[in-house]
């Protein structure tokens, strides 16, 4: 076999993949593809397709689990930008994946914006050219079992962002997930001034939708600080188990437990057996860590059974 020349890519299976993007969109609409699967009593990562800015590193095992690190290589998002994710978690694997740091959504720009930044007049045109767009796909197979534990999305003031997590789970797979949100650069004194924030969260069980979480945020049109609304929060998270070790006894005592979390509002529920919701809200973010870490570290102890299942970064 004759070795690749200095300008050709080695015959891989990465480097046969389809890449239609145009030069002026490359870092601007990326995809990134996982495949997971149980070989020889471990998860490997079976199949890998990135996309700049997305990147992964080293797959790492936990006991019998895959732990990698999602890592969004640029500053950001910005409007126009489409991130997309696809994972796949195959029959009898564990998965536990993280991101790197917050995803920061940046103000929405002009059309003359676009056009200075070398994107076609077919390209700028319609609403997708105001937003960002961020769509995760998740599937989990027979007795598979997936960990995310996401980084908060920081909204800058201006930005416009639209975020659609789906995730389809078999009845016999487990699941935790938990994605968070921040009003904006509270600190700086940037709350609630993003223009728009659509937000979609669904879990389909054995091909029945479980839980639907939808909301469109856009306070200039609408106050978000109200008591019944966000109030004096600038930190919010959802948590959703799927395990058959959950239940009303064990989310009773969780939500007693978190009672007790200083500076944070926190409520679990049972949405159905083996099936529940906590969520979070704070107004400064130590607090709002602390109550997602005794979230995460008393689900791992009771419900999974394995604390080092949460990794390190």
């Amino acid at each position: 076999m004759r070795a690749p020349s200095a300008n050709q890519l080695p015959d891989y299976p990465i480097t046969r993949l389809p890449d239609s993007r145009a030069a002026s969109l490359i870092g601007r609409a990326a995809r990134l593809e996982l495949v997971f699967e149980r070989r020889r009593g471990r998860t490997i990562l079976a199949h890998a397709y990135v996309e700049p800015p997305f990147r992964i590193g080293q797959s790492f095992a936990i006991d019998d689990a895959a732990y990698v690190i999602v890592v969004c290589a640029g500053p950001g998002v910005f409007a126009g930008d489409t991130l997309r994710q696809s994972i796949r978690v195959e029959r009898g694997a564990r998965v536990v994946l993280t991101s790197q740091s917050a995803l920061q959504a940046h103000p929405a720009g002009t059309l003359q914006d676009f056009r200075m930044a070398g994107l076609q007049e077919g390209q700028v045109e319609g609403p997708s050219c105001r937003v960002a767009i961020v769509r995760h796909e998740y599937q989990v197979a027979e007795d598979a079992e997936l960990h995310c534990h996401w980084d908060p999305v920081i909204p800058f003031a201006g930005a416009a962002l639209v975020q659609e997590f789906d995730l389809a789970l078999d009845a016999s797979s487990r699941l935790y997930w938990s994605d968070a949100l921040m009003s904006g650069r509270a600190s700086r004194g940037e709350a609630w001034q993003f223009r728009e924030l659509g937000h979609t969260l669904r879990l389909h069980v054995g091909g029945s939708l479980k839980y639907l979480e939808r909301y469109r945020l856009t306070p200039a049109d609408r106050a978000v600080t109200r008591p019944w609304v966000a109030d004096e929060a600038n930190y919010f998270a959802t948590t959703l188990v799927h395990h058959q070790r959950v239940t009303s006894a064990e989310v009773e005592a969780l939500h007693r437990r978190l009672e007790t979390v200083n500076g944070a509002r926190v409520a679990a529920d049972l949405l159905e057996p083996q099936l529940m919701v906590a969520r979070v809200m704070a107004s400064q973010g130590p607090a709002f860590a602390t109550a997602r870490a005794a979230i995460r570290g008393a689900l791992l102890d009771a419900v999974f059974q394995n604390p080092a299942l949460a990794g390190r970064k």
